[in-house]
């Protein structure tokens, strides 16, 4: 970290950190806040949306009347932001950008977690399919309807780019999609914005979406162990067979051995956000340190991602999550559940689909008008935003059985 230390101003911000008074600006002009940076204006846009309150009735893993101390997509995002600005803060990165990026990340999750996203998948085959990327830039650019003069939040672009690029470029240079989208192609709702205010889908994104993007990971492997143990779905000797919470776990019977299991269970998940974070620090400050960015676009052009878990942290990364997919997100208790949510959201597109005065009011205007391709991702759009709850309410009402989730 030395060497990385030596690249820094005298002021807080880092030469590769992107900086709001450099921020490519956002899609519709607005004056300057007198009292906060553009990206300290993209958090609150965010925190006061519509879409980022009805994350408090949205799944996680468990569906919301399992229990009163699960994390809910809510909890979970605030404990993300809570990570992202813990590593900004360390690499010397904007920590409002950060977390915004954090703050957002999830906005466009559908209702019933990856159940739901699965389900609008396989009911918009036809139309190019649902992504909940592309839904969130789609919630942060249009359906969020707030201001008299734009549709959207008008969030900076270095914002929307890190929503869009956090796991990495979406294209080549050429335009060729690459990764996930390489067999579907890019969805049409990032393409279309990026011909308004070019996201540069070629490149890689700024630093704190990049670590955003771990500070997710990072909740992922620590909550979600903690969500685990609280519903039975595992034992702490269990858990304890994996490599790094095993260590972990060691080390706290050694130091208390008469602790009580649930003080245990928070002290380990505390012990490895702290070994989580601490890692993605040295081996990002590493990777920084060996490009020499001097600006943001250094990193944005660079050949390769700067943050990252080292060899062995990713390692133990791997390893907890192989453990949670077969334990956890595979269980039959859980897959039970998400298989009966998948067909709550099936029913409810078809439902809609073949009949559209079914609708609330405000989603019929200008519905007869539109091609058969809007109108499925309007419905779409009406039940991505959907809380776990209201789905099922909806669902009572349409249809004379609806499953309870449990």
């Amino acid at each position: 970290m030395a060497e990385l230390e030596a690249m820094q101003t005298a002021t807080s911000r880092a030469f590769y950190a992107c900086d709001p008074d450099l921020s490519r600006g956002r899609l519709h002009a607005e004056p300057a806040s007198k009292s906060r940076s553009g990206f300290r204006r993209d958090c609150d846009r965010i925190i006061h949306a519509t879409a980022f309150r009805r994350l408090k009735h949205k799944t996680q893993v468990f569906v919301f009347d399992e229990g009163d101390h699960y994390r809910t997509r809510l909890t979970h995002t605030l404990e993300v932001a809570q990570v992202a600005r813990a590593l900004a803060r360390r690499l010397r990165l904007d920590e409002d950008l950060a977390e915004a990026l954090a703050l957002a990340h999830d906005l466009g999750h559908p209702p019933f977690g990856h159940a739901g996203e699965r389900a609008l998948d396989e009911c918009l085959a036809a139309f190019g399919g649902f992504d909940h990327n592309a839904q969130t830039l789609r919630i942060v650019t249009a359906l969020e309807r707030r201001y008299p003069r734009f549709d959207g939040l008008n969030l900076t672009w270095e914002t929307l780019e890190g929503l869009v690029k956090h796991n990495g470029p979406l294209t080549d240079r050429s335009g060729a999609p690459l990764g996930r989208y390489r067999q579907n192609g890019v969805p049409g709702t990032i393409l279309n914005y990026s011909r308004l205010q070019d996201l540069q889908l070629w490149s890689l994104a700024g630093v704190e979406a990049q670590i955003a993007a771990f500070a997710d990971d990072i909740a992922y492997d620590a909550h979600d162990i903690d969500d685990g143990l609280r519903a039975g779905l595992f034992q702490l000797d269990e858990i304890a067979a994996v490599p790094l919470p095993g260590k972990i776990i060691g080390t706290i019977r050694a130091s208390y051995p008469r602790l009580d299991t649930p003080r245990l269970v928070h002290e380990l998940v505390r012990e490895l956000i702290g070994l989580l974070i601490d890692d993605v620090v040295g081996e990002t400050g590493r990777r920084l340190a060996a490009l020499n960015p001097q600006s943001a676009d250094d990193v944005r052009l660079a050949a390769s991602p700067v943050a990252d878990f080292s060899t062995t942290m990713g390692e133990a990364d791997r390893a907890i999550k192989t453990f949670l997919e077969r334990r956890m997100y595979r269980s039959p208790r859980v897959m039970g559940v998400m298989d009966q949510a998948l067909g709550v959201i099936a029913d409810l597109f078809a439902r809609y689909r073949d009949k559209p005065a079914d609708l609330p009011p405000e989603w019929r205007e200008g519905f007869s008008g539109l091609d058969e391709a809007a109108r499925v991702r309007r419905i779409a759009d009406f039940i991505a935003g959907m809380t776990d709850r209201y789905a099922l309410a909806e669902h009572g009402r349409l249809f004379d059985s609806t499953p309870e989730l449990r």
